[in-house]
């Protein structure tokens, strides 16, 4: 109770006492073009966040820099309807995101439009600490079922990473490094064994542009796996690095080509289990990624095509204390994308979205337990598909579509959707709309799933979800915004991992819940932001639970003047619950109760030099809160960082 009405107080104080210098046009300015917003998410094409009926969340430049030091997944997490599993863990653990109540393998990530899975994993989910916040542009989360334009694993969202692109100079870069620490709430170190470097060079010579970007990643200074006793566990490092080449080349006015070269690597020590700790399990993983994209604009239309090839390789070296032996395990996925995407505009009120896409995987897994071939474990689909956009002049927009899924191992699945949206009052003070949408989405059956030695069933049905969304978006001269939407997801046939057969299987399962967001500027060097999410489900999969009913994630902005910002986050995540399957924390059979918790964190940054040198710095979990985040293991306590920003 105390430490709720220390939060309080902050934020009051925050709110009554700040009376520092003015910005309105400025405020103004942006609150004008957040309305006038464009996404390429809910189409493949640029599309304005008005017309669309389904909900997309947008982390744009600005917030990313305003979240220097933070990983994707941390600012992820504040999100509306997201909840990362393992947020606040050590990084060496993997982390699952959840968003409105779903798991991993039901949110479908995209790299710049490129779908990124890991097809030697169990749930062919991509791992999101192979991306660096330093390379990326914005990011855009399309909430809802989007198989009909992306396909398998859009069921209940789509992730889509916008890489940065090169600038109109000749050459212009950016350097950025940071130092923090990584200790738990119980432990007071305070050494700088969180390192972050960042390099980056782009520009563009005539009708050629280019863009290059290293980051380096250091984390040590906790241990993965909890301690019961006084005894304190080895620490467990974390170490990546991230590399990006973009190039692309203007032809003429119609014709463009762009292409892209992405390799991500990183390795980390990792414990025996929870409240168990080891000082030889090790693990290695890397990414591979090349693509390219030739667009051609004509009169009324656009085409292009989008193909890519992926390779993710993971290592482990893993103690078995049955044969008393250093166990290892090999993995490797492939994928080939390759997405050939049309736009013909019939007028300015009216679209024909149309494209096929192409996609072969393969998993190649070497275990002391079983082994799977490529040669047998592979899969491949063509998907036709379309969806038609109407945006008309009185305030009501349209988008249907279909999509055919023909997968060489299952047979076909079609999915579809539709959604409206409709402004019933707009003028130069208000406007509010109304949404609605229905749409379905299938996850394929991952490789690991369908051919595993031991747990693989071969008459897995690929499992559908259905969506329905209803909701509104109120915007109020420049200093409210508001926006609230119900949701309601059915899934059948979901894929799930039966421990009585001990072998994967389906089910059935359904979620509702509702998302609330506001947006307050009382002032123009105040904003005030609050987001509510409510989940309810009837059932969850035991092992991976972890998904709370209530979340609630409130901010403070606050610019007392130009080259100044401050910000204050407050996330409060109610009980949530894991499935003691063997009796490990309890008793077998029962569910094993999470407290909830709250967090409190700060960051500021300030500009020098016209906006060339920029100083950051942030403290996570001022409160130095000790909770569990993922039952067994280590979360971190008050952390540090300081770090700077150069452009040139």
């Amino acid at each position: 109770m105390k430490k709720q009405l220390v939060i309080v107080g902050v934020l009051a104080c925050s709110f009554v006492n700040t009376n520092l210098f003015s910005q309105k046009k400025q405020t103004q300015k942006e609150n004008v073009e957040t309305l006038k917003e464009v996404v390429v998410t809910a189409t493949k094409f640029s599309l304005k966040k008005e017309n669309t009926g389904k909900v997309i969340n947008v982390i744009s430049q600005k917030q990313l820099q305003q979240n220097a030091g933070k990983s994707v997944i941390e600012i992820l997490n504040t999100i509306a309807g997201i909840d990362v599993r393992g947020v606040n863990a050590n990084p060496t653990e993997p982390r699952s995101i959840n968003i409105r109540g779903g798991r991993s393998r039901q949110v479908l990530v995209l790299i710049d439009g490129v779908p990124v899975t890991d097809q030697s994993a169990i749930n062919q989910e991509f791992d999101l600490r192979l991306l660096a916040v330093n390379q990326i542009e914005s990011i855009e989360i399309l909430k809802g079922a989007s198989s009909t334009l992306y396909g398998s694993g859009a069921a209940t969202a789509v992730i889509n990473v916008i890489l940065k692109k090169a600038s109109k100079d000749k050459i212009s870069g950016s350097f950025e490094t940071s130092l923090g620490t990584n200790n738990t709430a119980n432990s007071d170190k305070g050494s700088l064994s969180d390192r972050n470097q960042n390099v980056n060079i782009n520009g563009t010579i005539g009708d050629f542009n280019f863009l290059g970007s290293f980051s380096l990643t250091g984390v040590d200074g906790m241990s993965s796996a909890k301690s019961k006793t006084n005894t304190a566990f080895e620490n467990d490092a974390f170490y990546s690095k991230n590399g990006l080449l973009k190039l692309g080349y203007n032809i003429n006015d119609k014709l463009s080509i762009e292409t892209f070269l992405n390799y991500d690597e990183f390795e980390y020590d990792f414990d025996a289990g929870a409240f168990s700790d080891s000082d030889v399990n090790s693990g290695n993983q890397e990414q591979f990624r090349i693509g390219i994209k030739p667009s051609y604009k004509y009169i009324k239309g656009q085409v292009y095509l989008l193909a890519s090839a992926n390779v993710v390789e993971r290592d482990l070296n893993q103690f078995n204390s049955f044969s008393n032996t250093l166990d290892t395990y090999e993995f490797v996925g492939r994928s080939v994308n390759v997405d050939l995407v049309n736009k013909y505009e019939f007028s300015n009120q009216l679209q024909l979205i149309t494209g096929v896409n192409y996609q072969i995987h393969s998993n190649n897994t070497v275990t002391p337990f079983a082994t799977i071939e490529k040669g047998i474990a592979n899969f491949n689909t063509i998907d036709p598909y379309a969806s038609v956009v109407y945006i008309s002049d009185y305030g009501l927009s349209v988008n249907v579509g279909g999509r055919l899924n023909i997968h060489n191992v299952y047979g076909n699945q079609f999915v579809y959707d539709g959604n409206l949206a409709y402004s019933i009052l707009k003028n130069e003070d208000t406007s509010v709309k109304l949404l609605a949408s229905y749409s379905t989405a299938f996850i394929a059956p991952s490789l690991y799933q369908l051919y595993d030695g031991f747990s693989g069933n071969i008459d897995l049905k690929p499992e559908t979800n259905e969506t329905i969304e209803a909701g509104f978006d109120v915007n109020y001269q420049d200093w409210l915004q508001l926006d609230a939407v119900y949701f309601n997801r059915k899934e059948t046939d979901a894929i799930i991992y039966d421990s009585s057969t001990f072998k994967y299987g389906n089910s059935t399962s359904d979620a509702n819940g509702f998302e609330v967001n506001t947006k307050i500027i009382p002032t123009s060097f105040l904003t005030v932001n609050a987001s509510y999410t409510y989940i309810d489900r009837d059932k969850t999969e035991d092992f991976n639970d972890y998904i709370p009913e209530n979340k609630i994630v409130a901010g403070l902005d606050i610019t007392p003047f130009k080259k100044a910002f401050f910000n204050f986050t407050y996330r409060n995540v109610s009980e949530r619950t894991i499935f003691d399957r063997y009796g490990s924390f309890g008793t077998a059979g029962e569910d094993v109760i999470l407290e909830s918790y709250q967090v409190l964190d700060f960051m500021t940054n300030y500009k020098l030099l016209g906006e060339t040198v920029t100083i950051f710095g942030a403290v996570t979990n001022i409160l130095n809160e000790d909770y569990d985040d993922i039952l067994g293991y280590s979360t971190r306590g008050r952390n540090y960082k300081v770090g700077v920003r150069l452009q040139f």
